[in-house]
C-alpha cells in the first residue's frame, strides 16, 4: 500500500507522538509498504530526504512559543497538494489536528483520498494551567479545544484514539465519525525483562543498596513531576527516585528538590538513550507516573513489558494500563501522601513486586506492536477498497447520465460509505420514470 503519515511532531522531537509516528512509518516500510511522512522542518527551508525506507518531506516552520520544540509550518498548501498528487497515497493518516493535518484533510477531500485521524491530545497538553483551572476561562478553553478536535475528527473518514478512555472523551463531546480504539502498541521483542545491571546503575550514580523507583517522562508542568518530589520526604522507606527526561520544568523541579532537602534521594538523569533506558528498566524496582495528561503512556507500557509493577495517578487512560492491586497501585491525582504510602508499600515488599510485575507482562501482551500493525493494515485496506469502489461507481454514474438521459441506475443497497459527517447528503431531482436513490456529496449511494 501507499501510506502517507502527516504529523506536526516527529523526531528529533522527543515525546509520545514522535515515537509513535516514527515507529509506524518504519514498521510499515519494513513490511513492504511505500511510506511518506509529512512533518515540519527545523529551519526556514523545506527538506526532502529518505531515511531508511521512508520518504520524509519537511516544510519550513517556526517554533511555537507556548510549547517547547513544537514547530508550526508556514502553510505549505501548494507543495503538499503536489506531493499528494504525485505520491497518490491509498490512505492519509493524520496524527496532529494542527497546520499540516488541516491542510492534508482539506486537500484529501478534493483529491478523493480517505483520511484516518488519530487523536493524541488533551486540552491540558496545550495550556496546562488554564486547562486545570476551575475558572470560567479554564472551562471555556477546554470546551473550545474539544469542539475544535471533534469538528476536525468529524470531517475524517475514520477516527482512532489509543485507548477507550481517549475515544470516549471524543464521543462525549460530539464525535459522530466511525471510530475505534487502537493502541499505539509496543515492540515486545525489544522490551523484555532482563537481569539487573549494576554497571548501568553506577554509570548514572544510582544507589546499589536501596530500592529505586523510576520515572520516565518529559519534564512538563502537566506531567506533575512535582507531586512525585513532594512524596519523597513523606516516605518512611529510604527508597531512591530516578527521573529520566528533560523539559522546561526542570529548573523548577531542581529548586523544589533543594527546598525539600532531598538531594540525596532524587536523581535527575536527563536524556537517556534507548539502550541505557532499557537496562535501567531492568535494574530498578518499580515504575511511577504521576501524570495527569496521558491518553495512553508509552513509557508505562515499556516498563510493564520489562516486568515492572506500576504506581500511577488515577487520571485519564492510566488505569487502563495500571490495574489497581493487580499489576500496580493507583493514587488520587495530586495526592503526594497517598503516592508516598504506595511507594513504601510496594518497595518494601519484594513478593508483591514480583507478583505485580508478572501481571504487567500478561496485560501488555494485548499491545504487541505486530498485532497493532495488522489492525492498522486491515483498516487501511478496507477504507482504500471502499474509496476505489466508490470511484468506479461515480464513473459508471457519469457514463449512465451521458448515454441514458441522466438516469442513474438503481443499484440497490450498497455498503455504507464513510460520509463527511458534518455535511448533509444532497438529492438528485426525482423523475416519474424511475425511483431515485439519494447521493451524498461524494457521489456514494446511501442506504435507504
Amino acid at each position: 500500500m501507499r501510506i502517507m503519515i502527516v504529523t506536526d511532531q516527529y523526531p528529533p522531537m522527543v515525546g509520545g507522538v514522535p515515537t509513535v509516528t516514527y515507529g509506524l512509518a518504519n514498521d510499515f516500510a519494513n513490511r513492504g509498504h511505500q511510506v511518506w511522512v509529512v512533518a515540519p522542518s527545523y529551519g526556514p527551508r523545506d527538506v526532502r530526504r529518505i531515511e531508511g525506507k521512508v520518504r520524509i518531506y519537511r516544510y519550513s516552520s517556526f517554533e511555537w512559543f507556548t510549547y517547547e520544540a513544537l514547530r508550526i509550518p508556514f502553510l505549505p498548501v501548494i507543495p503538499m497538494r503536489n506531493l499528494i498528487k504525485k505520491s497518490d497515497p491509498d490512505i492519509i493518516h493524520i496524527h496532529s489536528p494542527v497546520v499540516l493535518g488541516n491542510i492534508a484533510q482539506l486537500l484529501a477531500g478534493g483529491l478523493r483520498k480517505p483520511v484516518v485521524a488519530t487523536n493524541h491530545y488533551l486540552p491540558i497538553n496545550m495550556a496546562p494551567r488554564l486547562a486545570r483551572s476551575e475558572s470560567l476561562q479554564g472551562k471555556s478553553f477546554n470546551s473550545i479545544t474539544y469542539s475544535y478536535l471533534v469538528y476536525f475528527c468529524n470531517r475524517c473518514e475514520y477516527v482512532t484514539a489509543p485507548t477507550r478512555t481517549a475515544l470516549n472523551l471524543l464521543y462525549e463531546h460530539g464525535l459522530r465519525a466511525p471510530a475505534n480504539a487502537i493502541s499505539n502498541g509496543i515492540d515486545l521483542k525489544k522490551f523484555t525483562p532482563g537481569p539487573r545491571n549494576e554497571q548501568i546503575l553506577q554509570r548514572y550514580k544510582l544507589p546499589l543498596d536501596r530500592p529505586i523507583a523510576l520515572h520516565v517522562n518529559r519534564l512538563y508542568e502537566e506531567k506533575r513531576n512535582d507531586v512525585l518530589l513532594d512524596a519523597v520526604p513523606k516516605m518512611q522507606s529510604n527508597a531512591h527516585i530516578a527521573l529520566s527526561g528533560t523539559g522546561p520544568a526542570e529548573a523548577d523541579l531542581r529548586a523544589q528538590v533543594e527546598r525539600l532537602g532531598i538531594q540525596d534521594r532524587v536523581s535527575f538523569l536527563g536524556f537517556v538513550n534507548d539502550a541505557d533506558l532499557l537496562e535501567l528498566r531492568r535494574s530498578v524496582d518499580t515504575f511511577v507516573i504521576p501524570s495527569e495528561a496521558d491518553l495512553q503512556s508509552l513509557a508505562t507500557m515499556e516498563a510493564m513489558a520489562c516486568g515492572l509493577p506500576v504506581i500511577a495517578a488515577n487520571a485519564y487512560a492510566l488505569p487502563e494500563l495500571c490495574h489497581h492491586e493487580e499489576n500496580g497501585l493507583l493514587f488520587q491525582p495530586g495526592n503526594s501522601e497517598e503516592l508516598a504510602h504506595h511507594l513504601d508499600t510496594l518497595l518494601s515488599n519484594a513478593e508483591m513486586r514480583q507478583r505485580m510485575g508478572a501481571e504487567s507482562l500478561k496485560i501488555i501482551t494485548r499491545h504487541d506492536r505486530e498485532l497493532i500493525l495488522d489492525e492498522w493494515e486491515e483498516l487501511y485496506r478496507r477504507l482504500s477498497i471502499e474509496f476505489k469502489e466508490a470511484k468506479e461507481r461515480r464513473q459508471q454514474m457519469r457514463a449512465m447520465r451521458k448515454y441514458h438521459g441522466n438516469l442513474a441506475p438503481d443499484t440497490g443497497p450498497l455498503q455504507r460509505s464513510y460520509l463527511k459527517h458534518n455535511e448533509s447528503p444532497t438529492y438528485e431531482q426525482p423523475t416519474t420514470e424511475k425511483k431515485w436513490r439519494p447521493f451524498n456529496h461524494k457521489g456514494y449511494i446511501d442506504q435507504p
